[in-house]
């Protein structure tokens, strides 16, 4: 891993859209909003607020057609993450910045919109736990890993992740004593009195509830990449 010419000014960006999980967003932005010599700016399908799923809102500085080239493109995941699966501007959006961007960097769900974009062929990526089957269908290699990196795909696990996912980030572009530093000015120490935060440590009870929760939108996730897996197969015989 080389870092980048500290002269070299970057351009980080985040896509926000409603009912995405707020801390996929802010966590990372804690980090990479402070990445030295850059700028930070998130952008939406138009500029008018966005709600993240209990009602934080945000207001986006650009619209996406109004986006410049990014060095890094952040993608939050999130409920709001189904609703743009087929929404070609939002995947055209990922897939044009994904051209040339130094990194594509999801959190949870949002490895979904790349899958949808046609980032994840034969990557090795994570996601959120309820949503790793899911990513097979988008041609991904599931790693149950908090954080993946693979080439120019950073992904990773859900929601706090994306915390240690931003700080892997800014060691790739700017060194590992810079992420160092960034983390200790935002005191990111978690200890926990629980050991609820995976399904490997949490207790039975508490695995079994928070997946019901999540079966509804689990179910969509697979429907959509069903979509798309059918999609792939058909531009594939088309092809030959």
């Amino acid at each position: 891993m080389h870092n980048i010419d500290p002269e070299t000014h970057l351009t980080i960006g985040a896509f926000i859209y409603d009912d995405m999980d707020q801390c996929d967003f802010t966590g990372p932005f804690e980090a990479l909003s402070r990445v030295p010599n850059s700028t930070f700016k998130s952008f939406a399908k138009d500029t008018g607020p966005v709600r993240d799923l209990y009602g934080l809102r945000f207001l986006p500085d650009l619209s996406l057609s109004q986006a410049p080239q990014l060095d890094v493109l952040l993608v939050p995941g999130g409920h709001g993450q189904e609703a743009l699966m087929d929404d070609e501007e939002v995947i055209g959006f990922i897939r044009s910045q994904a051209r040339h961007a130094r990194y594509i960097f999801s959190v949870c769900t949002g490895a979904l919109l790349c899958g949808a974009a046609g980032l994840l062929e034969g990557k090795r990526a994570t996601t959120h736990w309820t949503a790793m089957g899911v990513l097979p269908l988008y041609g991904a290699i599931p790693v149950n890993d908090r954080v993946v990196v693979d080439g120019d795909l950073i992904s990773t696990g859900g929601v706090t992740a994306g915390i240690d996912g931003s700080l892997v980030v800014v060691s790739m572009l700017r060194g590992v004593q810079s992420a160092q530093e960034i983390q200790l000015y935002m005191a990111y120490d978690p200890q926990t009195s629980f050991t609820a935060g995976s399904p490997g440590t949490a207790p039975p009870d508490v695995l079994h509830t928070v997946t019901e929760h999540a079966k509804a939108i689990t179910a969509r996730r697979m429907d959509a990449g069903r979509r798309y897996q059918a999609s792939s197969m058909h531009v594939v015989r088309t092809a030959h």
